[in-house]
């Protein structure tokens, strides 16, 4: 694959957003529906697919001390701007809230859509005479089809993104990304930068605030004061926990995600972003470390695709962090596809049941794991063909995962999503 298809690819799986993709999905597809409507409604129906209600029903809604569905329709409806798309809530008041808490209890109701879509968002709005129906697809800003009543007014049979595993990316393989990362001029990388700051700007908040359980600040209390060259996997697993702690519980700062996820994008980025300050690299190394962590991400996604019953942070974005800290320690391309064998070895399996607060606690697991499987790989170990799913082949290993995630798992959604509902 060439050059700048890379560099497209990277590129179009980078977009800032506002608070977790999947509820902020839904205020998008509502927004666009009381735009389409052109007056408040009286009722609104949710119909979601089994994915996305289990990842947005229990996570905080950016701007309040709330969660659910049917507040982040409501928000969407009353305050939000479809115009801004995955930062559709940042322009919301405390009046909004107010009037969206009354709205989402009384008017809202969810139901869950009988689909094989993982992301599937439809959102009704009724007034007593007329109605707008939007529906989003296979991508959290993918609008495939409007209604004005009963009269189609947009209709995308052609998706930008394709269904799971055919995307932009479909062809990519790890001595693309590497041969990539390595040739490509870092100008070329330097749109990175306002990931840098934005996505540090959430950890530095998660570090001094009250968020969730609080799980990066507790690891970055425990080595305070201590040199962070001395310190660094525990400060990388901190600054990315930390981030993910004050996003999951409601934080009103963007976050860049990658994949359409914002959990993702920051476990893809913070803990390299950590490493390098604490290794005391220059710019260059730090941006292509960057490109090389995300654009592996993005590889081992498409196999998994975007909402799956595995951790989309432990067996994608984790994996691009421990290809990343072995490029950044002088590490080459058979270190780096022995890094993704160690990871899958190690990681594969941890599941997603939502997202919550308790995600940071995952997040912290699996950027410690990256660096004991990047240590193994810089001195030449690496798992094979013998541990379990792992092949001779890293793109065949790679491909073993998204077949535990997508065939071995199949019943996985249905029975995390019971368990959630009826505990």
């Amino acid at each position: 694959m060439e050059n700048k298809q890379i560099l497209q690819i990277l590129k179009h799986e980078f977009a800032p957003a506002l608070g977790c993709t999947e509820p902020v999905a839904i205020a998008y597809a509502a927004a666009k529906a009381r735009k389409v409507l052109g007056k408040m409604p009286v009722r609104a129906v949710v119909n979601v697919s089994r994915n996305i209600l289990k990842n947005a029903m229990g996570v905080g809604i950016p701007g309040t001390d709330m969660v659910g569905l049917e507040m982040a329709a409501a928000l969407g409806i009353i305050g939000g701007d479809s115009d801004a798309v995955l930062e559709v809530l940042q322009k919301i008041t405390k009046s909004d809230v107010e009037r969206a808490e009354a709205f989402a209890r009384e008017r809202v109701s969810v139901s869950l859509k009988d689909t094989p879509q993982k992301l599937y968002i439809e959102i009704i709005l009724e007034t007593a005479d007329d109605s707008s129906k939007v529906v989003i697809e296979d991508s959290h800003t993918n609008i495939t089809k409007i209604f004005r009543g009963v009269t189609s007014i947009y209709d995308k049979n052609s998706c930008e993104e394709l269904q799971e595993g055919k995307s932009s990316g479909q062809g990519l393989t790890v001595e693309d990304i590497y041969r990539f990362v390595v040739s490509e001029e870092v100008s070329k990388f330097e749109f990175m930068e306002e990931c840098i700051r934005m996505n540090r700007t959430a950890a530095e908040e998660g570090l001094k605030g009250d968020y969730g359980l609080n799980v990066g600040k507790s690891l970055f209390e425990s080595i305070k004061g201590r040199p962070l060259k001395e310190n660094v996997p525990v400060y990388a697993a901190a600054m990315a926990a930390a981030a993910a702690d004050a996003r999951m519980s409601g934080s009103t700062l963007p976050v860049m995600t990658v994949c359409g996820s914002g959990n993702q994008g920051l476990t893809a980025t913070l803990p390299v972003i950590a490493a390098a300050e604490a290794m005391e690299l220059d710019k260059e190394k730090l941006l292509r470390a960057l490109a090389l962590s995300c654009l592996t991400t993005i590889h081992v996604k498409q196999y998994i695709g975007k909402l799956s019953p595995l951790c989309g942070c432990g067996m994608g974005s984790s994996i691009g962090v421990c290809c990343a800290l072995v490029y950044m320690q002088g590490g080459g391309l058979e270190e780096i596809k022995s890094a993704i064998r160690n990871m899958i070895a190690d990681v594969s399996g941890i599941i997603c049941d939502g997202a919550k607060a308790g995600c940071a606690l995952k997040i912290g697991t699996v950027v410690s794991g990256a660096f004991q499987c990047s240590m193994l790989a810089l001195n030449k170990k690496s798992a094979g063909n013998l541990d379990g799913i792992v092949a001779k082949d890293v793109e065949s290993t790679i491909k073993n995962l998204g077949e535990l995630g997508n065939r071995g798992m199949a019943d996985t959604d249905r029975v995390i999503l019971d368990m959630m509902v009826c505990s």
